[in-house]
């Protein structure tokens, strides 16, 4: 079973008092205690956002470590990774990210692990990059398209309610052609894809959801997904 979760944001590092997302991700693992990955390369391995992945990770039934590619802990990369049931991609700069993916192989070994099994997860950037395409800020100014992995079909924005631009640019990039169809995500939202299908949409937020952006004869139209609320 391959298995992909894109948040649009959330988790530990946006709500670390609210891990919800978090535990649904490790629980689809199917292990009691899920050895769990964390790759902040979109940071730039930033030393304080790996500390706050093992600072929520360690309060959660898992066993958690990171890869850095400034600092490597084995020569065997696919080794290392294949070992995981749940790899979690941070956020950060997406276009940096998968260029260093792409040096160092990650992107193939990636494919691989998904194909073996392991839960692929991630925010942001690491939401962005199991799509065909997306818009990233990556470029420092405006928002611009970005080609993601391909794992999942069509595009895709994150943080669909939480950074004003994000919805006006997407529905006018897909309407103008420069992007596909595809999903936004508001924080705290998460897409559950599994073979490659929408599975389920989830929050860690009562409000937060998912949508479905096309374009349509007569303009453009979003279709809100249908959600389950982690919570109480």
């Amino acid at each position: 079973m391959k298995q992909i979760i894109a948040m649009g944001g959330g988790g530990f590092s946006m709500e670390p008092e609210n891990l919800l997302l978090d535990q649904y991700i490790l629980n689809q693992a199917g292990e009691s205690k899920p050895k769990v990955c964390f790759l902040p390369t979109a940071s730039g391995d930033a030393d304080g956002y790996i500390e706050r992945f093992y600072k929520a990770f360690h309060s959660l039934p898992c066993e958690p470590s990171h890869l850095s590619l400034f600092k490597l802990p084995t020569r065997d990369l696919e080794g290392f990774l294949l070992d995981k049931d749940v790899i979690y991609v941070g956020g950060g700069n997406t276009k940096s990210m998968l260029a260093l993916w792409r040096e160092w192989g990650i992107d193939s070994i990636l494919r691989e692990s998904w194909e073996s099994g392991t839960v692929l997860a991630g925010l942001s950037a690491g939401s962005i990059c199991w799509f065909e395409e997306g818009i990233t800020d990556s470029y420092g100014e405006d928002l611009e398209k970005i080609k993601g992995l391909g794992m999942v079909k069509g595009s895709h924005s994150p943080h669909y309610d939480g950074e004003e631009k994000r919805r006006p640019l997407y529905h006018s990039f897909i309407d103008k052609g420069k992007l596909q169809a595809g999903y936004g995500v508001d924080d705290g939202a998460a897409l559950h894809f599994i073979d490659e299908n929408l599975f389920k949409v989830v929050s860690s937020r009562e409000r937060a959801s998912a949508y479905w952006v096309e374009k349509r004869e007569g303009g453009m139209h979003e279709t809100v997904l249908s959600t389950e609320y982690l919570g109480s």
